[in-house]
Order: C-alpha cells, then structure tokens, then sequence
C-alpha cells in the first residue's frame, strides 16, 4: 500500500500544537476537546464563546491557553456597571503637554478573555462588538487598529440569569465556535480530588513554557490557508448550512458567515490531525460549535424542550456525506 504524503509541511504546527496540548496536560483534566477546539479557534483566527456552569474549569483553560503564547494577554471581568470607555481605553489629559492622551483599555491585546460576558450593558457589548468583527476600536471619533492575533475568549453561566443581558444574535453570530462544557465524568473528578489532595493541583502561570509567539501563529495560520478542500466538500457545507433555513424546527436559520466558519475550523483542524486536506469528519466534528449559536428554535419547539443540538444532529444525518 502506498504511503501518503502530505503536500504542506505539516510538522511545525504538529510539534506546536502536541506543545500546547502537553503543557496543558500538566493542569487540566479531562478538557481535551475543550482545548483542541481553542486551538482550532486560534489557527482559524476565529473567537470563541465557552458555555458551563461554575467551576468546570472554563476560566482556567482559556488562561492557560493564553498563556502558552507569547503574546499580550487581559482578562475583563464583565459587570452590569462596565462602561464602554472601561474595555476600550479613554482620552486623559496631560498638564505637561496640554493635550489629552489617549489610554488603551484591556481590548488592547492580542488574547482577550471576558468572564461573564452576559453581564456587560447593551453599550459595552457594542464596543467589544467592533473589536471583534473589525479588528479595530473607535474612541473619540479616532479608530485604531488592533494587533494581530486578535482573540476574545468569553465565558458565559447558563443557569444564572438575574443581572444578565441575551447577547444579541448579531453578536453570537461573530463568535466562530460556542464551546458547551459539561461536568467531568467520575473518573476525572477523582483524578481532579487526588491532585488537590497531594498538594500539586496549584497553577504557577509563571512557569507554564511558552510554545507560539506571534509570528509562529501568523506563518501557522498561512499553512491553513493552504489547506485543500474539494468542491464537493463545500457543496455539503453549503447544503448542511441552507437547510438550517427551511428547517420548521428553525425560526433562525445560519448566515454564510457559518458556512465560512465551518470550513475555515475544518481547514484547521485536518492540520491537527496531520492532513493537508479537509474530510467529510473533519466537518462533522465542528459542525456542532459552530451552528449551535447561530440558529433560533421556534417557540413552539423550545416550550417542547428540544434543544438547538438535537436539531443540528438530525440535519446531520439526513444530508448525505459526499465519497
């Protein structure tokens, strides 16, 4: 049988990416998912939305993630009083130059996480709007264009909804992925109680090894760009995204923006995996974080407690795979 050979050098974002998941390795456990799709998000310069109750790690992974990568890092903790002016900086004025100055805000970064993002006001979300679609911030009328990479990680509390604004569809639609974290099965909460038990369960982010810098993730990110997808590959994207749309469980169906999402996630992930092209799994297996957000139930579904997932999987299944 004749040995396949890829035609992109695969090797530098295999070592890179095996660094990350083994530096990781060191502190979590059980978010192996979690952690490849945030990696995927990086390679495909998408951001991501990270869903789950307290306490299961979500705040956690997405900082050391951060932290792997020699790059500008903040965190923003998002309250119902946080002023746009708060994320993006503000103009200060100087007595020695008799001039206002401007001051960056936390936005200024090339790895951002929001916690809680769902708490911010309807004017602070329309701040971190920009940023996020545009890459650049306004401020006094002046724009200013932010460094790349560019990445907002933000966590939201499904439960909790006293104090907290719907992200608007608009908004949920910029996020590439929606990443939903559930609890740890009994063996990885026990595995988690018996590194807290023997005392080497604490994190020193000062000594977590930097694997990316910036200019890895631009040469990284321009690999992907050259993965092959064949024109039947986008022709099943197409269709699994035009069917959210006719879809009578669906009063929202997906933009072109998801149909992009999904092949530029499976572009990045089939490099994970070690190919140069893009499979019918690869799409499969990000099919799921990337519409979950973008579609709407109707009411009448939802008051039947059917789920946004349940009607992607059966979309999923009725579109045929393409050979």
């Amino acid at each position: 049988m004749e040995q396949f050979t890829s035609r992109l050098d695969l090797s530098q974002l295999t070592e890179k990416v095996e660094g990350i998941k083994t530096e990781l390795s060191k502190y979590l456990v059980g978010q192996n998912q979690l952690v490849e799709y945030l990696i995927t998000a990086l390679l495909a310069d998408g951001h991501v939305l990270i869903e789950g109750v307290p306490g299961v790690a979500k705040t956690l992974t997405a900082k050391l993630v951060a932290k792997t990568i020699n790059a500008s890092f903040k965190r923003i903790q998002f309250t119902p009083d946080l002023m746009p002016s708060d994320i993006t900086g503000t103009s200060v004025f100087n007595n020695k130059t008799n001039e206002f100055e401007f001051k960056q805000g936390p936005l200024f970064a090339n790895i951002v996480l929001t916690d809680e993002i769902n708490r911010a006001p309807a004017k602070t979300q329309a701040a971190l709007f920009e940023a996020m679609e545009e890459r650049q911030i306004t401020v006094d009328g002046k724009t200013y264009k932010l460094e790349a990479p560019f990445l907002v990680v933000a966590t939201q509390n499904p439960i909790e909804q006293e104090g907290t604004y719907r992200l608007p569809e608009a908004q949920l639609d910029r996020f590439m992925f929606k990443l939903v974290v559930d609890y740890p099965t009994i063996e990885e909460e026990a595995s988690i109680l018996l590194k807290h038990h023997r005392q080497d369960y604490n994190v020193d982010f000062s000594q977590i090894q930097t694997v990316l810098d910036k200019s890895a993730i631009a040469s990284l990110r321009a690999t992907v760009a050259h993965v092959v997808v064949e024109d039947n590959l986008m022709k099943y994207i197409a269709a699994l995204v035009h069917s959210t749309r006719s879809n009578p469980s669906l009063y929202l169906g997906a933009s072109p923006r998801a149909s992009l999402a999904i092949m530029n996630a499976a572009k990045a992930l089939a490099c994970i995996r070690g190919k140069d092209f893009v499979s019918p799994e690869d799409i499969k297996h990000v099919i799921l974080p990337v519409l979950r957000h973008r579609v709407v139930l109707t009411p009448e579904k939802e008051m039947e407690g059917i789920t946004c997932d349940l009607v992607i999987k059966q979309l999923i299944d009725k579109i045929e795979v393409p050979r």
